[in-house]
């Protein structure tokens, strides 16, 4: 059985944009290539500015899973 794989925590909670995206530039400075990054977000332009961030900086979305209050994204250094 596989373990489950531990991620960076970058809780962004009721932050508006553009800190989320900057606080993300910033954590992704501190680890390794290959390493993720799970980002908790309440802004719904997170949606938006983490995509395009993550596309510019050939970053990869793993994964995003929206719910009422919150936005999940995990993020793998490129």
């Amino acid at each position: 059985m596989l373990e489950p794989q531990s991620h960076e925590l970058l809780d962004v909670s009721d932050h508006q944009c553009p800190i989320p995206v900057l606080r993300l530039r910033r954590m992704l400075e501190k680890i390794d290539k290959g390493a993720t990054i799970k980002l908790i977000a309440t802004d719904p332009m997170t949606l938006i500015d983490i995509l395009n961030f993550c596309r510019e900086t050939s970053n990869v979305i793993e994964e995003t899973h929206e719910s009422d209050d919150e936005i999940i994204y995990i993020i793998r250094k490129s």
